[in-house]
């Protein structure tokens, strides 16, 4: 019989210290999302008209079997390699997302899900911080988690909830550009984010500012955070940014796996000389004659380290796993792809509860 850890209930300060508890999220009770003001802006131009049309006239449909059954086999199939490897593993409350909602600033037809528990919240040190979204439609999904954060709370846990944001029309810019010359849909009226737009390396997080999540929300985080950490707001060249970890994640001490179709725009001094190796995620196997191939071809960084070495990867991303493998790590490869179409890979429908690490400065 294995000893109780000593960690925190709650503890992560890295993207790669040894890990411990695990939340991973279900994909039933998910619904087709309403279209909304901040949705189109990750959409890729050449098919906007159609997804579009799609979405306001199913807006709140239950997903079919024929979406779900798949994605639960694929799922389940994560949980069972995660308990194999002594990762503790829990799940949210599944929440029926097919029912309208609104507030005095937003109708809404219907929510989302509770797949991706990464945009949601996020543990820094000891606590869990509660992000304020930025989608109408994901207004309420902290509600699938609370029963789970109450616990971690009753024992120990520092547990924060951001501002939240109305996300009234003063939010968006519904008529911003696209292409080139690309302008963010989101504005900075009030604090914004999603915590899947965050990268965490010891006292150093890099902060995607996107169409997700704004620099008010940065300045918030800094500041609720203080002088242990330094909230850095980096920019990529990704005129549909949504999410950091589809475009750069530290995988180690050292190792940062990045898109190569999306350098970093304003990449600073220190971390050009810090020494850290830059690997160019390989292309990724998916169809590309498929539908989906704009939104899934970069979900293959979207992987979730077990430890400094052990990494759960795509199971087709053959070309992925052996740069990997060269670049000293241990991938294991788990299928996916079913699960994709639900908002994400590994990374995205997962959040580190603890892993096994003290708040360290590795630049």
């Amino acid at each position: 019989m294995s000893e109780p850890s000593k960690t925190p209930v709650v503890n992560s300060y890295t993207e790669w210290d040894p890990l411990e508890e695990v939340i991973v999220g279900v994909v039933e009770g998910g619904a087709v999302n309403d279209w909304e003001p901040g949705f189109e802006a990750m959409i890729p131009e050449g098919r906007l008209e159609l997804i579009k049309s799609y979405h306001l006239e199913n807006a709140g449909q239950p997903h079919t079997d024929a979406q779900l059954i798949p994605a639960q086999r694929e799922l389940e199939e994560f949980v069972r390699i995660l308990r194999a490897e002594g990762i503790t593993v829990r799940r949210p409350d599944v929440l029926d997302n097919t029912r309208p909602y609104s507030t005095p600033y937003f109708d809404c037809k219907s929510g989302w899900g509770q797949y991706n528990p990464r945009d949601v919240m996020i543990v820094i040190g000891q606590e869990i911080i509660e992000s304020s979204m930025s989608w109408q439609c994901r207004y309420f999904e902290f509600q699938s988690y609370r029963r789970l954060v109450k616990d971690y709370f009753s024992r120990g846990a520092r547990w924060t909830q951001a501002p939240k944001a109305t996300m009234s029309e003063e939010l968006y810019k519904p008529d911003h550009k696209r292409g080139p010359n690309w302008e963010w849909v989101t504005t900075e009226f009030e604090p914004a984010w999603d915590a899947a737009d965050i990268a965490r390396c010891g006292r150093d997080l890099f902060f995607q500012r996107s169409h997700t999540s704004n620099r008010f929300a940065a300045e918030w985080l800094q500041r609720h955070l203080g002088d242990e950490y330094r909230v850095h707001v980096v920019e990529f060249e990704d005129d549909r940014a949504v999410h950091i970890d589809a475009t750069f994640l530290p995988l180690a001490p050292g190792k940062i796996l990045v898109n190569p179709d999306r350098p970093m725009k304003n990449m600073p001094d220190w971390l050009k000389k810090s020494g850290w190796e830059f690997l160019e995620c390989p292309r990724t196997t998916f169809p590309r004659d498929l539908p989906s191939f704009r939104g899934f071809e970069w979900l293959s960084i979207n992987m979730l380290s077990l430890d400094e070495k052990r990494i759960i990867v795509e199971a087709q991303e053959e070309p992925l796993i052996r740069a990997l493998r060269d670049w000293g790590f241990e991938p294991i490869p788990v299928a996916y792809r079913n699960c994709y179409k639900h908002g994400g890979s590994f990374h995205c429908s997962t959040v580190d509860i603890r892993r096994r690490g003290t708040l360290q400065s590795y630049f």
